[in-house]
């Protein structure tokens, strides 16, 4: 049994404000708090983008589209005013690609309704396509430094071990909340908010947390009781199941090679590929044209959130004047592989690595 008592002092934001004033993260989306504290203020925009593109993904992994998004397009304007085949193409690589759709589907909400400007309540920011309650409360301190809750995967960390909550996670969600909800303060939340993500994120890891130079460490009953790096506990998942496709890597003699654009709902919807069969248990070859098919030999493999995918690939020497049943012909002068996602990144690859 955990010994909850005597209750340790509940912990304060002005020691972990203080905490963050000298070891906050130097990210590209961030006002630093000195900044801040010199009356420089957050742009909406660049708050905004940033968190859509961190939604189940790393801060390693996001920084280098975020700038590149925001050196093409400057202003959610501008985001609002682009082709959306180069905004998906930008994305590509990042994954969760309903995120990119709804990103220009936001985009062009403020430019259209919101005349450019970002709401600034979480209320109205979630009104928004594409943002939920995590996102808006985000968007609503760190932007418009509004006193909202945030708790994204690093404050759950630190809420659970502060609090010592052994609830599995995700039942464990409104009780975490609750708890963040009362410790944002009135003062400084925007700074607020980013310090505990910062702290999860640095200090209170998920793993070998760093207890002994933590701000909080103190009031911490996880740390008290011994049992903070077992927190939060979480509730095991399901094997993810394996499911099986085709895929056609068609190039005609001038180099063209032969894409389709997917369907804007369901997995990687909107986004350039190869033609390909559906991914099931047991599919059905559907190659986009007659030819002359070859198994590539070579087993292209690849996780997604819910799933393994195990896929087939087959390469064709094309015709100057054949008309595919499906997908049209990119130049080779046109054509990105940055411009793919990974899947269908890595089935290029491969087809590369297998030539001459």
């Amino acid at each position: 049994m955990r010994d909850t008592s005597p209750c340790p002092p509940r912990p304060e934001a002005a020691a972990l404000l203080d905490w963050y004033d000298r070891h906050a993260r130097d990210l590209p989306w961030r006002v630093s708090p000195a900044d801040r504290a010199a009356g420089v203020v957050p742009d909406p925009y660049r708050v905004w983008l940033s968190e859509i593109m961190l939604q189940q993904t790393t801060v390693a992994a996001v920084k280098s589209y975020f700038e590149r998004f925001t050196q093409l397009w400057p202003r959610v304007q501008d985001l609002a005013a682009a082709d959306d085949a180069a905004v998906m193409g930008e994305w590509a690589g990042l994954g969760y690609y309903a995120r990119a759709r709804n990103l220009l589907k936001c985009a062009r909400v403020v430019t259209d309704v919101h005349g450019g400007v970002f709401p600034d309540t979480a209320a109205d920011l979630q009104a928004l396509p594409g943002i939920g309650p995590y996102t808006a409360g985000a968007i609503a301190a760190i932007a418009f430094d509004r006193p909202a809750p945030v708790m994204d995967g690093n404050v759950e960390r630190v809420m659970a071990r502060l609090f010592d909550i052994h609830t599995p996670l995700p039942a464990a969600k409104p009780e975490l909340r609750a708890q963040v909800e009362a410790l944002t303060p009135d003062h400084r939340p925007g700074d607020y908010a980013q310090a505990v993500m910062d702290l999860g994120a640095t200090i209170c890891t998920p793993k070998s947390p760093a207890c002994g130079i933590c701000p909080w460490r103190d009031p911490c009953r996880a740390r008290i009781n011994g049992c903070a790096a077992d927190l939060p506990k979480k509730t095991p998942k399901k094997p993810k199941p394996t499911r099986h496709g085709h895929i056609y890597l068609g190039h005609r003699p001038d180099g063209a090679l032969l894409l389709e654009r997917r369907p804007d709902k369901g997995l990687l919807g909107g986004m350039l590929g190869w033609p390909g069969s559906d991914w099931d248990l047991a599919p059905e070859p559907a190659p986009p044209c007659a030819a002359d098919w070859r198994d590539l030999g070579a087993e292209l493999r690849h996780t997604f959130t819910h799933f393994h995918l195990i896929l087939r690939v087959w390469v064709a020497d094309l015709p100057d004047d054949i008309r595919p049943e499906r997908g049209h012909f990119v130049a080779r002068r046109d054509f990105r592989p940055s411009d793919l996602p990974t899947v269908m990144r890595k089935a290029f690859d491969l087809w590369k690595g297998n030539q001459g």
